[in-house]
């Protein structure tokens, strides 16, 4: 019989100790930083009706079109393994009636695995992780410029360099239907030189014209008509007061007229926050967002104005390892137990546990090693203390506490033992 060899599924990684203590620095980063914004966690399934997504996201989106992991389940019910955050966080906030608390706007935030079937590249995974928030409930122009604003610390306590806000208007309902119009005129002319794509979203949705890949070089592209000059006054004003609050805020924007976002229930601002770096490639988007008044009506609800954004946990230590930053991730322990005897070894299980009880970090060996194969198991392990328990230490009721960093080493009463290594804690000893 032939050995069967599993290998990981494409698209998708294994994060290793080592690399998933900077997975949970970040993670507690956002969490420590919302928890400022007041931005509460919500958890939604990994999977939901197909045709939340395909009302949600958008039926003309490569996202609906073509990556969506999408199975029919033994009820026959069409599912799909949620692409993106936004829709189910919306699907939850009109389920559990949300838009009937007392404390409004509701502010969440969610960090979990995204699913896309996409052809793998560097920084972009069939199964990824995507941290986001949204803000549900207030058309002021205020919560844009706050949810802007929390993106934007997120990357700068973490760092990075080189990081920029761009920005643009998709306008309301009435400056996004002239503008459609607009389009429709300005590529009718020459759809047939356009990929398949292109050719079906002219009459469904124009906009994502100006989101293709493949045709990105057509000479129609640069010459298209620019959603900035379709914006009525009430549109206009409400971009402008945007821009205002991040020029209070201190934050740099640039505004690009042709940023159009992936998805199709954003209008008013949206926005990307790129980064040029050494190493990183050229400018590359870290993460995206914007306003999507309209998508919670769209979804079964209540009309209720919303905002937010969505970014890549992958991408963002790529960025970070392009620039060499390198994360206050603590790998080492409190101490290493450390038996030479019998009895010494037979104490020390109950000895370990008390002390991790007490809330310190401490291992000790398990393969029967000599002496010197377990101290070197402690410096591998980066042990600040090396706890070195002989049978006449354990009668005596002592202990060795060896500083592995300075080598110094004392005598300490078993009984004081965990009060000696907590106070070293503190002091960083």
């Amino acid at each position: 019989m032939s050995e069967v060899k599993y290998s990981i599924p494409r698209g998708t990684q294994d994060i290793l100790p080592g690399e998933s203590e900077k997975w949970q620095y970040i993670e507690n980063k956002a969490r420590d930083l919302c928890a400022r914004y007041r931005y509460r966690e919500i958890r939604t399934p990994m999977f939901e009706q197909t045709e939340l997504f395909a009302r949600g996201v958008g039926d003309t989106t490569d996202i609906v079109q073509k990556e969506m992991y999408t199975f029919e389940d033994k009820g026959g019910r069409s599912l799909t393994l949620r692409p993106e955050g936004t829709a189910s966080t919306v699907r939850s906030f009109v389920d559990q009636k949300m838009h009937g608390w007392a404390d409004q706007p509701v502010k969440l935030f969610y960090i979990g695995p995204m699913f896309r079937y996409e052809r793998p590249q560097s920084g972009r995974m069939r199964q990824f992780v995507q941290f986001g928030v949204e803000a549900m409930g207030s058309s002021d122009p205020a919560i844009d410029a706050e949810v802007i604003g929390l993106a934007m610390d997120f990357y700068r306590e973490l760092g990075l360099k080189g990081v920029k806000l761009v920005l643009n208007s998709l306008g309301d309902q009435e400056s996004r239907e002239n503008h459609r119009n607009a389009l429709i005129s300005h590529f009718e002319p020459v759809i047939g030189e356009l990929c398949s794509d292109c050719q079906a979203r002219l009459e469904k949705n124009p906009l994502r014209i100006l989101d293709c890949k493949k045709d990105r070089d057509h000479e129609k592209m640069a010459a298209a008509p620019s959603i900035l000059d379709y914006l009525n006054e009430e549109s206009k004003a409400y971009f402008e007061t945007v821009k205002s609050y991040l020029e209070a805020m201190g934050i740099p924007y640039e505004v690009d007229p042709g940023l159009v976002r992936g998805l199709d229930y954003y209008n008013n601002t949206a926005f990307e926050i790129m980064i040029d770096g050494e190493g990183f490639g050229a400018i590359t988007t870290l993460m995206g967002g914007g306003r999507y008044n309209g998508l919670v009506e769209e979804i079964g609800g209540p009309e209720t104005p919303g905002i937010g954004f969505a970014l890549s946990i992958e991408r963002l230590l790529m960025a970070l390892e392009s620039q060499g930053i390198t994360l206050p991730v603590n790998h080492g322990i409190d101490a290493y137990m450390v038996a030479l005897g019998d009895a010494a070894k037979a104490h020390v299980p109950k000895l370990v546990h008390e002390l991790r009880s007490a809330g310190l970090s401490v291992d000790t060996d398990y393969l029967n090693r000599k002496m010197k194969g377990q101290m070197k198991a402690a410096g591998r392990l980066h042990a600040r203390y090396a706890l070195i328990l002989g049978d006449e230490e354990l009668e005596a009721g002592t202990i060795e506490v060896k500083h592995m960093e300075t080598g110094n080493q004392e005598t300490i009463q078993i009984s004081e033992l965990a009060a000696y290594l907590q106070a070293g804690s503190v002091k960083g000893v």
